[in-house]
């Protein structure tokens, strides 16, 4: 991973915090008591310092203050760890040792790096004769006390939530230890948690390699398999795990996510239907099968799995967030007052607010309560945007690369390189450019397989970088001008091997990945008889839509009304070099052209394609087949005019997002 930029100056009220800590390691409990107390005056829901004010009342013998507080605390901050552990404690030191019991397992559940509770639990289980439970809680702290303290420090951390602070923590500590096993799944499951994933796969594979047996490990590895869109990689490591555990409902669970990666959903809803079956109570499960179920365009069935998962688990924003992102679907007031009442809990963890956020955004937009709505969606943008690493230097300095690189002398000097195979159709462009609609044009082609978003070419660009290049100076695209014809020749005969697990023996198949717009040059040399569609949208359009979409992954630069912008006037410019050193490679679809005249523009993408004009792409709404993106529904049904000028019920509040796109004045005909 990118090494993380150095600490920052501690505010004020950190540097309080770290003042009663010292305290309290002293034991000067009542001064350390005072200082938090006056902490908590001026930041009341402060988590650590709630904590502090807790740790001193126990140990002052004011144990009924401590589980006040601590109940206050849990009110504020429901997911933190040590506050279990330290409810334990008071609760033995009161002698109610089943509830003692009770919060120590929940206290391990949340942070499983957590000695003093794991000790306490061998303690209390074995005094209560429950021997095989005792030993268990004690061979895991004798393994956490095995292991360095900062590993232990650092997994703690992770699991409250401290994630910039623990991987500093592991990274220094993998410095002078750089094979050690549980610091290296470490930052392996902290790669995952900032979607560094080719940084995660990379650890986990070491780990491995050390360690075959490690079942732990090989879980966190096929899911980031799954992450990375490697989905038959993924199923041969969780198929390995299900050997061993055949009756795991993880495993069983992520074997049924593989399958819906790889297009087998009815494999994948059968396994998901036995274990909803067992685990009613399982919110994630219902999701996961409502995804599934949308996919397939059984909108009805996925409608009551999302509804189901919110009962399940209140205050669960992933589910509310998508009823909202089929687009069809309205709120009753009901659920509408739900949401508030949720949104607005200090209880309720960020990850659920800001999914709320984006969900009561829609159901009020939907209510024409436009004022609202938008409070609803900066808000979420907001928080969302806090818990990512964007970085638009990045991208643009790779953009700018690209034009240096990529010139008309250099693909000239390059002619008839690459793999001939004409199969691949790339869609590319933005995110909610309209690119689904054109995928679901093609894909009613008989001679098109419509696949999915595929993330080969962008693993390709991860592998041309290298793994230990400074990120600020990457190998690509500068590295393509080393490459001899036949090294382009097996790039594109892997990406075809590769991408054939997703087809089922139509000639042609489409990858919609928006991003590889970036990766034109690329496309071209490893494939030159491939075809490319920059599927186009208005600017205000595309961009406001973009703002309103909450994505699974990826597309951080959708979180800020400039960003938007400044991304999307870096996509006009680069599309603008490919025209220039690449003329008439790609077509250019306007979406707003497309909803106008249909049958007319359908032509034009066949022709372009090479295929036979065939009727049921004007009837692209009754193609049964799977659809993974936020216009799933909208595909499903005749040609959707509605979108166009959304917008506009909004224009009071974009005046930012206006002037940021006018700097270089891109328009719907740029």
């Amino acid at each position: 991973m990118a090494p993380v930029e150095s600490h920052p100056t501690l505010s004020r009220i950190e540097a309080e915090v770290g003042r009663a800590r010292a305290f309290l390691q002293e034991r000067r409990f009542q001064q350390s008591l005072d200082s938090a107390v006056a902490m908590a005056a001026e930041v009341p829901e402060n988590r650590d310092v709630l904590y502090l004010i807790a740790v001193n009342q126990r140990y002052l013998g004011r144990v009924t203050d401590a589980l006040q507080t601590l109940t206050r605390l849990e009110k504020l901050h429901p997911g933190y760890g040590r506050l279990f552990q330290e409810r334990g404690h008071c609760l033995r030191t009161l002698g109610e040792f089943p509830t003692a019991i009770a919060a120590y397992r929940q206290a391990v559940a949340l942070n499983p790096a957590l000695p003093a509770s794991w000790k306490a639990l061998a303690a209390l289980l074995q005094s209560a004769g429950r021997r095989d439970e005792a030993a268990a809680a004690a061979g895991v702290a004798g393994t956490l006390e095995n292991l360095p303290a900062p590993v232990v420090t650092a997994n703690s951390l992770f699991s409250e939530g401290d994630t910039l602070i623990a991987e500093r923590l592991i990274r220094g500590f993998l410095q002078t230890h750089p094979t050690h096993v549980e610091a290296m799944r470490l930052l392996a499951k902290i790669g995952m948690k900032l979607d560094v994933l080719d940084d995660a796969e990379f650890l986990l594979e070491s780990v491995l390699a050390f360690e075959p047996d490690y079942q732990a490990a090989r879980y966190d590895y096929a899911e980031v398999l799954a992450n990375r869109h490697k989905h038959a990689e993924a199923l041969v490591e969780v198929r390995r795990l299900l050997a061993a555990e055949p009756a795991n409902n993880a495993f069983r669970t992520l074997e049924g996510n593989a399958l819906v990666g790889l297009g087998d959903h009815e494999a994948a809803l059968a396994i998901f239907e036995q274990l909803r079956v067992e685990t009613p109570a399982s919110p994630t499960l219902h999701l996961a099968m409502a995804h599934a179920l949308k996919t397939v365009g059984r909108q009805a069935e996925a409608v009551d799995s999302y509804r189901r998962a919110a009962e399940v688990q209140p205050g669960y924003g992933d589910a509310y967030w998508s009823l909202a992102n089929l687009k069809t679907y309205r709120f009753s007031d009901a659920e509408i007052r739900q949401m508030r009442l949720y949104e607005s809990s200090p209880a309720t963890p960020v990850v659920d607010r800001y999914h709320l956020c984006f969900a009561l955004g829609k159901a009020l937009e939907d209510r024409r309560e436009f004022a609202e709505s938008f409070r609803f969606y900066e808000r979420g943008n907001a928080l969302k945007r806090e818990e990512i690493r964007y970085d638009p230097d990045s991208i643009e300095r790779n953009l700018k690369a690209q034009i240096a690189t990529c010139t008309a002398d250099f693909f000239e000097q390059r002619r008839g390189v690459g793999c001939t195979d004409p199969d691949p159709i790339f869609i590319v462009g933005l995110p909610r450019s309209g690119s689904t609609l054109i995928e679901q044009i093609l894909a009613s082609h008989s001679d098109v397989e419509g696949t999915k978003e595929l993330a080969d070419i962008s693993r390709l660009v991860q592998q041309l970088n290298g793994r230990e290049t400074d990120g600020s100076r990457p190998l690509y695209p500068a590295a393509l001008a080393d490459f001899r014809p036949e090294q382009f020749v097996r790039f594109g005969e892997n990406f075809i091997a590769d991408t054939r697990v997703y087809r089922k023996g139509r000639p042609y198949f489409i990858d919609k990945m928006p991003n590889n717009f970036r990766h034109i040059g690329l496309i071209h040399l490893i494939l030159p008889n491939a075809k490319i569609i920059d599927a186009r949208r208005e600017p205000m359009a595309c961009c406001f839509s973009n703002f309103k979409q909450l994505f699974a992954h990826g597309q951080e630069f959708t979180y800020g009304l400039e960003d938007i912008a400044r991304y999307y006037r870096r996509y006009v410019e680069i599309m603008d070099h490919w025209d220039r050193v690449l003329p008439g490679r790609v077509l250019r679809v306007r979406h707003e052209d497309v909803v106008h005249d249909l049958e007319f523009h359908v032509r034009r993408v066949l022709d372009f394609c090479g295929l036979d004009f065939q009727a049921q792409c004007l009837e692209f709404h009754k193609t049964e087949r799977s659809v993974r993106t936020a216009s799933s529904e909208q595909v499903r049904q005749p040609i959707y005019r509605e979108g166009l000028d959304q917008w506009r019920n909004f224009e009071a509040w974009l005046g930012p997002l206006q002037s940021a796109l006018s700097q270089s004045s891109p328009g719907p005909h740029e």
